[in-house]
C-alpha cells in the first residue's frame, strides 16, 4: 500500500475523530471501578459511539483469518497485553490494571488511542509500570519529527523501558492510520536508531508502547485474540494517534 501522506485538511478531519476517541476514553476511565465488568465497559463504549454518531473501528475486525472481533473495546487486564475481549464475566477488582484500547471512524477517518487505568488502589509496582509506559509514549512521540528515521521512535522507547528493567513487546506494533485503521508503516516499539524510512510531514502514526513487568515474550489465548505475557506478569499499554508536521509531532487523540 505504501505510506499515505495527509494534507492539513485531512489531519484536521482526523483530529475530529481523535477527539471523539479521547472523550469516550475519559468516560471509560471513570467507569473502570471495582465490581464493573469489562462487558459493561464495552456496552458503555457502544452507547457513546451511538451518541456521537460515529462507527466502531474494532467491531467485526478480523484480519488474516482471525475470527471477527466481537466488541467495540479492547479491555486487557493485568497480564493481558492487548486485544482482551470484553465479557460480563470479567469483573474488575481492587488492584487490577486495565488497558482500554479504543478506536472510531468519523467521516471516513480513523482515530485510535489507549490508556491503562488502575482500578481502585493499585500496588507501587503496578503504578510504576503504568507511569513508565505512559512516559514511553511521550518519549516515542518526541521522536516523531520530520527528518528522523522510523526506528528512532522504537529505539527511544526500548532504551527507556529496558533501562528500568522492563520488557518491550515485540509481537505487536504501532501503525500508520488514516482512511484505514491500519496503514503503512508498522511502528515497532524497539529497534536501532537511525534505521527505517525517513519521517515526513503528513505521516500519521498510531504510536503504542506495550511494556511488560517481565519478559517481552507473548502467548495468545484460545480465543485467538487475547495476548498475554508469557510469564504472566503485568503489562501496560498507552497509545496516541500522532501527525508528523513541519512544526513537530501533533497529538490528534486529545479531548
Amino acid at each position: 500500500m505504501g505510506v499515505i501522506l495527509k494534507s492539513r485538511r485531512e489531519i484536521d478531519a482526523m483530529r475530529e475523530a481523535g477527539r471523539v476517541v479521547a472523550t469516550i476514553l475519559e468516560r471509560l476511565r471513570e467507569a473502570a471501578r471495582p465490581g464493573v465488568s469489562t462487558g459493561e465497559l464495552d456496552e458503555l463504549a457502544a452507547a457513546l459511539i451511538r451518541e456521537h454518531g460515529v462507527k466502531s473501528a474494532f467491531l467485526g475486525y478480523g484480519p488474516g483469518g482471525l475470527p471477527p472481533y466481537p466488541g467495540v473495546l479492547c479491555a486487557s487486564i493485568n497480564e493481558e497485553i492487548v486485544h482482551g475481549i470484553p465479557s460480563r464475566k470479567r469483573i474488575l477488582k481492587e488492584g487490577d490494571i486495565i488497558s482500554l484500547d479504543f478506536g472510531v471512524m468519523k467521516d471516513g477517518w480513523y482515530g485510535d488511542s489507549a490508556i491503562t487505568v488502575g482500578v481502585g488502589r493499585i500496588s507501587e509496582e503496578a503504578a510504576r509500570l503504568v507511569e513508565a509506559t505512559r512516559r514511553c509514549l511521550e518519549i516515542g512521540i518526541e521522536q516523531a519529527r520530520v527528518g528522523n528515521r522510523l526506528y528512532d521512535i522504537g529505539a527511544a522507547i526500548q532504551s527507556y523501558a529496558e533501562g528500568l528493567g522492563y520488557g518491550v513487546t515485540r509481537d505487536f506494533v504501532g501503525h500508520g492510520i488514516g482512511r484505514r485503521m491500519h496503514e503503512d508503516p508498522q511502528v515497532p516499539n524497539c529497534g536501532r536508531a537511525g534505521q527505517g524510512i525517513r519521517l515526513k510531514a503528513g505521516m500519521v502514526l498510531a504510536i503504542e508502547p506495550m511494556i511488560n513487568e517481565g519478559t517481552w515474550e507473548v502467548d495468545i489465548l484460545e480465543d485467538q485474540w487475547t495476548a498475554v505475557t508469557a510469564d504472566r506478569r503485568l503489562s501496560a499499554h498507552f497509545e496516541h494517534t500522532v501527525a508528523i508536521t513541519e512544526d513537530g509531532p501533533e497529538i490528534l487523540t486529545l479531548p
